[in-house]
């Protein structure tokens, strides 16, 4: 039976990710015109160390050379999104219909924890939450499920007890090693591997669907 539901957060309570890959792209292009915006759909949904391991990768710079770390910081200096206008308009009340209905309701995600506070304190979300958690605070974050795990414990639920809704093919790995079911919100911009997800959802309202499903399997 599921006790608790873990959501990622860009991607799926926001959508940030083409607002991220379009703002990076541009900046990159400024140095490198020939890089393409495809070469850089890897590393949507991942960590700011993993981000940067994969950019390094594409440009051939040393990620710990001053020159990168100055290009890189200098990539997201003036990256100010509007959280407010791309939070999912059925967010609120969706997080609020499913503490009615007795689950306890979790955010997990790769972002920085300040990261996470500015957009929560944005969307006025922060009290929404049972339990909140940023992947940087772990050695490896998604697609190790280590995130997904300790965040269950938290909430003293057994991983089986967890529906995680992811949107990556990062978020969505994690959550299937943590033993989790999986919904994965369609994304069909950046390609991502939805194969290990245990469902296929087009819009966030459907969680209640999946939920109800759920509840008649026992």
């Amino acid at each position: 039976m599921i006790k608790a539901v873990i959501f990622d957060m860009d991607g799926v309570l926001i959508d940030s990710e083409i607002v991220y890959l379009d703002h990076m792209h541009e900046k990159l292009k400024l140095k490198y015109p020939d890089i393409s915006r495809d070469a850089l759909f890897t590393v949507v949904g991942a960590t700011t160390k993993r981000t940067m391991e994969i950019l390094g990768e594409v440009i051939g710079k040393d990620t710990d050379s001053l020159e990168f770390q100055e290009m890189y910081a200098g990539i997201w200096a003036d990256c100010r999104p509007d959280y407010f206008a791309i939070l999912r308009k059925e967010v609120p009340e969706l997080l609020k219909e499913i503490h009615r209905r007795g689950y306890l309701v979790a955010l997990a995600s790769s972002t920085s924890r300040a990261g996470i506070e500015e957009v929560l304190t944005t969307c006025g979300l922060k009290g929404d939450f049972d339990y909140i958690i940023s992947g940087e605070e772990f050695k490896e974050s998604k697609p190790n499920p280590e995130i997904y795990l300790h965040t269950a414990e938290a909430l003293h639920c057994a991983p089986e007890e967890c529906l995680v809704v992811e949107d990556s093919t990062y978020g969505i790995m994690a959550g299937h090693g943590a033993g989790m079911t999986v919904a994965s919100l369609v994304d069909e911009r950046f390609r991502f591997d939805r194969s290990l997800a245990d469902y296929s959802i087009h819009s966030l309202g459907e969680v209640l669907e999946v939920l109800e499903g759920l509840e008649k399997k026992g």
